[in-house]
C-alpha cells in the first residue's frame, strides 16, 4: 500500500487498483448546528473524503437532497449536563470510533466536543480538532463558571489541534488559560461557516412585502435583531434603548422566544406600536433586506455569523464590544460598538445611525464589500479543504 496525498490506494486480488478514501468523522450535538453552518463545508469534503457525521438526530436522513452524501450516525447527545447519558454516549463514541478507525475526528459544539475529544483520545484516533464557537461560562460566575471552563480545558487538552472562529475569541481562550498559546488556529478571517452572499444580498422587493406585512412605511427606519431571544443576548436593554428613540424608528424582533422575553419586553417597554415580534422564519435574509440598521448586543460570541449576514443585506450594524462580535463589525466602517450593558450608549449608537441617513448608506455599503471579500462561504469553505489537506 502506498499513500500520495489524501487518497489510500491498494491492489486487490485481482490486480485491480482500489481507492480507499481518508475516513474522517464530525460529531454535533444537534442538526441545525450540521444545517445552519457545516452544510457547505460537508459537502465539500464529502468529494474529497469519506465522511460520517455524528449527531443527536431522530431522523438519519435529515441531509437527503441538499447535495450532502455524508453518512449519518444518529446518536443521543445531550446539551445539558446529564451524567448518566453523556457516560453512555462517551462510550458508545469509543466503541464507534475504535470499529471505524478514523483518521480525524472533529467536534463542534461545548459538549459534543467534550465527548468527541475525550472518546478521540481513548480511541487513539490520530488527529482530534474541535473548533471553538463560543463559552457559555463567559458570563457565569461561582461553581457554574468553574465546572463549564474546566470542561473547556478539558476537552483542550483531548484535542491535538483547536479551532476559534474568530481571533479575538482565541485570544481571550488564550488569557484565561484554557487553550495554550498558538495551539488555536482562525481558518481565513474568521466565522465558522461565512455567508452565502447568493442568499444575502438587498432585495428590495422583499423589503417592501415585509415592511407592508408588518405596516411599516417606506420612509421609517427599521432596527432588527435576529437570533434567540434570551437575556444573554441583551434584547432587555435592546428594548430598552428603543423606547429613547424618537417617532420614525420601528424595532424588530425576529427569533424563537426562549426565556418568555417578548412578555418581559413588553411589561417594560408598554404595548409598543413601533415594536414587532416575529416568532420563526426559513427566510432570515428577507428581514435583514428589510431592516436599515442591525443590533446585537450581546454578552457573548464567539463571532456572530448574523452580523455579516447582514453585512451581505447591506446593512450596517450596532453591537456590544466583546470578543467575537469586535471581530465581525470593523467600528465606524461597517457599524458601531457600545460597551457591553451601556443601555445609554447602545441608545445613542441607535439615534446617530437613524438620524445620519447617509452614514447609514455609507456603512451599509462598506459592510457589503467587507462580508463578500473576507467573509464568503465559498472563502471558509476553501479554507477548511486547505486545513484538512494539511493535516491529512
Amino acid at each position: 500500500m502506498w499513500r500520495a496525498g489524501r487518497i489510500c490506494c491498494c491492489a486487490s486480488p485481482h490486480g485491480v487498483l482500489r481507492v480507499a478514501r481518508r475516513k474522517i468523522c464530525v460529531v454535533a450535538a444537534s442538526e441545525i448546528t450540521i444545517r445552519a453552518f457545516l452544510a457547505g463545508h460537508l459537502r465539500a469534503l464529502s468529494r474529497r473524503y469519506d465522511v460520517s457525521v455524528v449527531v443527536n438526530a431522530e431522523n438519519p436522513d435529515f441531509l437527503a437532497g441538499s447535495g450532502v452524501e455524508v453518512r449519518v450516525i444518529p446518536l443521543a447527545i445531550e446539551r445539558r449536563i446529564s451524567p448518566l447519558r453523556d457516560l453512555a454516549a462517551l462510550f458508545a463514541l469509543i466503541r464507534l470510533f475504535r470499529r471505524e478507525r478514523f483518521e480525524l475526528v472533529h467536534s463542534v459544539t461545548p459538549k459534543a466536543g467534550l465527548l468527541a475529544m475525550l472518546a478521540a483520545l481513548f480511541a487513539r484516533i490520530p488527529r482530534r480538532v474541535h473548533i471553538f464557537t463560543g463559552q457559555v461560562w463567559a458570563t457565569r460566575s461561582g461553581a457554574s463558571r468553574l465546572l463549564l471552563k474546566s470542561m473547556d480545558r478539558l476537552l483542550a487538552a483531548c484535542a491535538t489541534h483547536l479551532l476559534a472562529d474568530s481571533g479575538s475569541q482565541r485570544d481571550f481562550l488564550v488569557g484565561q488559560g484554557v487553550v495554550k498559546e498558538g495551539k488555536a488556529k482562525v481558518l481565513a478571517q474568521g466565522s465558522i461557516s461565512g455567508v452565502d452572499t447568493v442568499r444575502f444580498h438587498p432585495d428590495n422587493k422583499a423589503r417592501a412585502c415585509i415592511r407592508e406585512a408588518l405596516d411599516i412605511v417606506p420612509q421609517d427606519c427599521v432596527f432588527l435583531f435576529l437570533g434567540r431571544l434570551n437575556p444573554d443576548k441583551g434584547v432587555l436593554d435592546l428594548a430598552q434603548a428603543f423606547t429613547r428613540l424618537p417617532e420614525g424608528c420601528h424595532l424588530l424582533f425576529v427569533g424563537p422566544d426562549e426565556a418568555g422575553m417578548q412578555a418581559r419586553i413588553e411589561e417594560m417597554a408598554g404595548a409598543h406600536a413601533r415594536m414587532h415580534f416575529v416568532a420563526y422564519t426559513d427566510n432570515p435574509q428577507q428581514y435583514m433586506a428589510a431592516a436599515d440598521v442591525f443590533c446585537l448586543p450581546s454578552y457573548r460570541e464567539g463571532f456572530g455569523s448574523v452580523i455579516i449576514e447582514a453585512a451581505a443585506c447591506g446593512i450596517p450594524a450596532i453591537g456590544s464590544h466583546i470578543y467575537g462580535v469586535s471581530d465581525a463589525i470593523e467600528e465606524g466602517r461597517s457599524g458601531l460598538l457600545f460597551p457591553p450593558r451601556d443601555i445609554g450608549a447602545l441608545a445613542d449608537c441607535m439615534f446617530r445611525l437613524f438620524a445620519d441617513v447617509s452614514l447609514r448608506s455609507v456603512m451599509g455599503e462598506y459592510a457589503r464589500e467587507r462580508a463578500s471579500r473576507d467573509f464568503s462561504s465559498a472563502r471558509v469553505t476553501q479554507a477548511w479543504l486547505e486545513y484538512y489537506d494539511a493535516l491529512l
